[in-house]
């Protein structure tokens, strides 16, 4: 993912999908095969579970629209970080 345009394609892609399937995403970024997301977990669910849901479904979004040359796919580490809300 080179470009700032497909960057911000596939950002609101997975903004707009998270909202989709109750996943309150607060902002998303990231760079080339990497993604950052902020989301507000809710009492069921996972940080495991919603990092797989994200990469996996977008992923999966990317190539069957051909936004990319070759086939996409994010990195395979996650790395997660609590942030307590004042």
């Amino acid at each position: 993912m080179h470009s700032k345009e497909l960057r911000t394609k596939v950002w609101k892609h997975i903004f707009e999908n998270g909202r989709k399937k109750e996943i309150f995403i607060d902002q998303v970024n990231g760079f080339n095969d990497h993604c950052h997301y902020l989301v507000s977990l809710g009492n069921e669910q996972m940080i495991s579970k919603i990092a797989q849901l994200i990469k996996g479904e977008s992923s999966f979004w990317i190539n069957k629209n051909e936004l990319y040359k070759e086939k996409f796919e994010w990195q395979d580490d996650s790395f997660a970080v609590s942030v307590l809300n004042p």
